[in-house]
C-alpha cells in the first residue's frame, strides 16, 4: 500500500532570476518503509521534505499522501490534514519552553480537543514506549538533548500519523544520544509500523533506514537498499556520498 507518491515534482524559486530546487522528482513510498534522504548541501533534500510535508507548494507535479492531494485543500483543512496525518521531528526539537514535557507531547491532541482521560492514557503509553516517564513533569531546559528529542518524537507519534517526517533528527546530539534516537526510530518503525522519511547528512544515522535515496542538484541521483548487514549498508552509503562529492563530515569514518 502506497503512503506517499510524488509525480513529476518540480520546485522553482524566484521570478526574474529563477532557481530550480527540484526537477521532475518521482518517488513512491510504501506503508511501513523507513526511508533516508541524503545529498550535499544545497542539493534540494530539505526542499523535498518541505514539499512532502505540505509546507512548501510544488511549482508543478502532484503529491499524494495515502491517495489524497493535500494541496487541493483549503487553508483550514490543510492545517487539519497536517496535524492529523503527519508527524514532525526537527533538529532543534521545537519544544515549547513554557510547557512541561508531558504538555508538549500531548499538544497535537490538545489542539484537536481530545478528552483529558484519553490524552493521559496515550501520554502514559507513548512515554513508556520511549522510556521518558520520569521527565514528563519537567521543563524543556531541565532535560538533556537526547531526552528532548525523545519527547519531540513522542509528540510526533502520539496521534499515530500516516507519515513521520524527520529533518536532521540527530544533528544536535552527541554520538551516544544520536545512536539512542536512531534505535528509537527503528523500534517505532518496526513495532508500530510508522512509515518514516528522514533527511540526514549522517551516514551512520542513514544506515538504520531500509532504503536511502540520494539527491543532487534537485534530481534523484541514486538509491540503495539495506540488506542483512547494517555495517555493509553504511559502507555503501559512504561510497555513494563520495561519488556525490559529500562534505567531509558526510563521509567521516565512524566505528560501530
Amino acid at each position: 500500500m502506497e503512503i506517499l507518491k510524488l509525480k513529476h515534482i518540480s520546485k522553482i524559486y524566484g521570478d526574474k532570476v529563477q532557481f530550480s530546487a527540484l526537477k521532475n522528482i518521482n518517488l513512491n513510498i510504501e506503508k511501513g518503509e523507513f526511508i533516508g534522504i541524503m545529498g550535499p548541501s544545497g542539493s534540494g533534500k530539505t526542499t523535498l521534505l518541505n514539499v512532502i510535508s505540505t509546507i512548501d507548494h510544488p511549482t508543478s507535479g502532484e503529491v499524494l499522501i495515502n491517495g489524497e492531494n493535500p494541496y487541493i485543500l483549503n487553508h483550514s483543512k490543510l492545517a487539519l490534514f497536517r496535524r492529523r496525518k503527519l508527524g514532525f521531528v526537527f533538529q532543534d526539537f521545537n519544544l515549547i519552553d513554557t510547557l512541561t514535557i508531558g504538555e508538549n507531547i500531548v499538544l497535537p491532541l490538545t489542539l484537536d480537543g481530545h478528552k483529558v482521560s484519553m490524552m493521559e492514557k496515550k501520554l502514559k503509553d507513548v512515554a513508556a514506549r520511549l522510556g521518558i516517564e520520569n521527565i514528563l513533569s519537567k521543563r524543556t531546559y531541565e532535560v538533556s538533548g537526547g531526552q528532548a528529542q525523545r519527547a519531540a518524537i513522542a509528540r510526533a507519534i502520539i496521534h499515530t500519523p500516516l507519515l513521520l517526517l524527520a529533518d536532521e533528527p540527530t544533528g544536535n546530539l552527541d554520538s551516544k544520544a544520536a545512536k539512542d534516537v536512531m534505535e528509537l526510530f527503528e523500534c517505532i518503525n518496526n513495532d508500530m509500523g510508522v512509515t518514516t522519511l528522514m533527511v540526514t547528512h549522517d551516514a551512520k544515522s542513514a544506515s538504520y533506514c531500509h532504503r536511502v535515496i540520494f539527491i543532487k542538484d534537485g534530481q534523484l541521483f541514486n538509491e540503495i537498499h539495506r540488506g542483512e548487514s547494517r555495517q555493509k549498508f553504511y559502507q555503501q552509503i559512504i561510497d555513494v556520498l563520495s561519488l556525490l562529492g559529500g562534505e567531509e563530515h558526510d563521509i567521516a569514518t565512524v566505528r560501530f
